[in-house]
């Protein structure tokens, strides 16, 4: 891989774009950068566009606020690292057309990542990143299965201790599109 430096966090952001789907510049700095410029993060998103590796739109009526989402490319080799293995990302993840489609789901499920990851951050609680895994398919038989928002993994405690509590949760996100008895049955 031309230019990418996996000590740099350019790894981590592929790789975050490939299981998030999409996220804004704003979201993905939150994400894996939070405690730098946020120009750090601007660039190395252009870069890894440059490589095309990611790719953007604009938000209309949102000023210039991109959403950055991986290429069939970026999926690709994402998919490759032991991080990701095993994890089917989206078939509409790379293409501008399904982005633009889904962005408001999209980055609302993103930002309840996030609402988890600074939680976390917050209380010294193990949740990284790669914790939060989207649209998960789990078989329930009969040919049925349950594909919930996202998947999160949450541990109560430091790192450093074995004592905590860890959380599986299956996560779904409702902008009140539908009323709860259709929301449950689904």
């Amino acid at each position: 891989m031309i230019g990418v430096d996996a000590g740099s966090g350019d790894r981590l952001a592929l790789a975050v774009l490939a299981q998030y789907r999409m996220a804004t510049t704003e979201q993905m700095h939150r994400v894996i950068a939070p405690k730098v410029r946020i120009e750090q993060t601007r660039r190395r998103l252009a870069r890894l566009r440059a490589e095309g590796l990611v790719d953007r739109i604009t938000l209309p009526q949102a000023g210039r606020t991109r959403a950055w989402f991986p290429t069939a490319y970026g999926v690709q080799l994402a998919s490759e690292w032991p991080e990701l293995r095993g994890h089917r990302p989206s078939r509409t993840v790379s293409d501008p057309t399904a982005v633009r489609l889904k962005v408001g789901h999209t980055l609302t499920v993103t930002e309840t990542a996030l609402a988890f990851l600074e939680n976390a951050r917050r209380r010294s609680d193990v949740c990284q990143p790669l914790d939060w895994m989207t649209e998960v398919h789990h078989p329930i038989g009969n040919g049925e299965a349950v594909i919930p928002d996202a998947l999160l993994y949450y541990r109560h405690g430091p790192a450093d201790r074995d004592n905590g509590a860890m959380l599986r949760a299956f996560v779904e996100v409702d902008r009140a599109t539908m009323g709860p008895e259709r929301l449950a049955a689904n």
